[in-house]
């Protein structure tokens, strides 16, 4: 971006983390929401709690700096830095709930996050950075590379750097370290993780901002629902396949691995126990971070889905008008016809081609047939004392679509996607088609599903016929496939 007179008096009037560093209220609004959202790495905190917390900050500021400073009621202020002209916070309500929550907006966190760089730091490390600077340049060299002699000259380097490496090591000659290197390192790490975090906010703020438009789109469209959808669908697979889509979707594949996830926690615990690592004194919340950037992909996933419910319930309603059209029309033609009956058109009203006459023999038509009347018997029901077989009360099928659903997430922990055949050859059937149709339903409602047309497959199971013998049945389907 050019950074010119007319771009900055833009982002000036407009840029909502420029906004706040020019408020006279920056430090109260800047230490409050740092505290509240960035430093717990709280997505989303609900009216009461936020308005008692800010409630507490503005009672100790009143007793430190005089009881005119502040004037306003905690609420009012919350709503003034949510309100359009503002844009610090994002007020919304959550689906099933009547009660609003809040959650800060991206230029905000910006703005915190620039606000913190201001600081004197009492250790720069410029080692680390240099490093991963060279080592992105490395990578992006040898991913480029369409040579193969070029590419392997690269790799046969590389082993002859690792086999050097591992023969130091058997003789005992260990490149350790020190503990300015360690620090550096470990800062970096620190600043890339919360960094990463608020990358986190702008992906799902930028998808909630498709959501938005989707929806002014169905509630302004006069149109067909195939075009709607067809306009929809492209933006939304433009935003999914662009860079940013790509990178969030390889990230996720990445952290949901659970081998990654158990490496990502044995390495923070070997990291933090190092004695240069803790005299920095690093935040506890480190320890967890991976499962912090696991939440904050998960609301990313969240608005994903909301965005399809809305797709959903958009085809619903509009069925539904389709519908009363016609019966609309219908009522339009009998009203009409009703009109017409006393006083009907002179002349020829309707002709029909090729007219004939309906013969019917006489011997076709059916021979009468008196009704049977019932009889009804007036009696009076006694209790009985016989003991009958109650095994068909028990003998009930009952499908835990609860086990299902965790077969199918513990499949896709360790692979990206798995078809209903995969699944029912691991998982064999135990209650034969009603668990396949189990399946189909999960597949429809709770999980992201694709069916290849083109591909069949055949499901087999064990079942038992009345005589107690084993039987064997199959169904036979389109490939359905379970995508994580």
């Amino acid at each position: 971006m050019s950074l010119d007179y007319a771009t900055l008096e833009l982002l000036k009037q407009n840029h909502p983390a420029w906004r706040l560093l020019n408020s006279p209220h920056a430090p109260l609004i800047a230490s409050f929401l740092h505290r509240a959202f960035v430093a717990p790495n709280q997505r989303l905190i609900v009216q009461a709690d936020l308005v008692e917390a800010l409630e507490d900050e503005l009672f100790g500021l009143r007793e430190r700096l005089g009881g005119d400073a502040f004037p306003k009621p905690a609420l009012e202020y919350l709503n003034d830095w949510a309100g359009n002209d503002k844009g610090w916070l994002r007020k919304f309500y959550r689906q099933g709930s009547d009660e609003p929550y809040f959650d800060l907006t991206p230029a905000t966190e910006k703005a915190i996050a620039w606000l913190g760089s201001l600081t004197e730091r009492a250790f720069v490390g410029t080692e680390s950075r240099l490093l991963m600077l060279f080592e992105l340049l490395k990578q992006i060299s040898a991913g480029s590379e369409t040579d193969p002699e070029t590419r392997i000259a690269e790799l046969r380097k590389r082993r002859a750097d690792i086999d050097a490496e591992i023969a130091k090591a058997e003789a005992g000659e260990l490149a350790l370290l020190d503990d300015t290197a360690l620090k550096d390192r470990f800062l970096q790490f620190t600043s890339l993780a919360r960094e990463l975090l608020g990358d986190f906010r702008e992906v799902e703020h930028n998808f909630r901002g498709l959501d938005r438009r989707v929806r002014e789109r169905i509630a302004l469209w006069e149109g067909g629902k195939g075009e709607l959808l067809q306009d929809i669908m492209g933006e939304r697979d433009a935003i999914a396949d662009s860079d940013q889509g790509r990178s969030f979707r390889a990230f996720w594949d990445f952290l949901m691995s659970s081998r990654r996830q158990e490496e990502l926690s044995a390495l923070l615990e070997k990291v933090l126990a190092l004695q240069p690592v803790a005299e920095l004194r690093p935040e506890a919340r480190l320890r967890r971070v991976h499962y912090d950037w696991l939440e904050a992909g998960e609301h990313t996933q969240r608005t994903v889905a909301e965005l399809s419910r809305q797709l959903r319930r958009f085809l619903d309603d509009q069925a539904w008008l389709e519908n009363r059209r016609i019966m609309e029309i219908l009522h339009g033609i009998e009203a009409k016809a009703l009109a017409l009956r006393d006083n009907q058109p002179s002349g020829e009203v309707m002709s029909i081609a090729e007219a004939a006459a309906d013969i019917e023999l006489p011997m076709e038509r059916p021979l009468y047939t008196p009704t049977v009347k019932p009889r009804i018997a007036s009696l009076i029901p006694e209790t009985g004392d016989d003991d009958l077989d109650a095994t068909a009360l028990f003998s009930q099928i009952v499908i835990d679509k609860t086990q299902l659903a965790r077969h199918i997430r513990h499949a896709l922990q360790d692979k990206p996607q798995i078809t209903l055949a995969e699944l029912c050859r691991s998982h064999p059937l135990q209650h034969g088609l009603a668990e396949l149709v189990a399946y189909l339903q999960l597949g429809g409602d709770s999980f992201n599903t694709t069916v290849d047309e083109h591909a069949e497959d055949i499901i087999v199971w064990q079942t038992t016929d009345g005589e107690g013998r084993e039987a064997s049945k199959q169904a036979r389907l389109p490939r359905v496939i379970f995508v994580r």
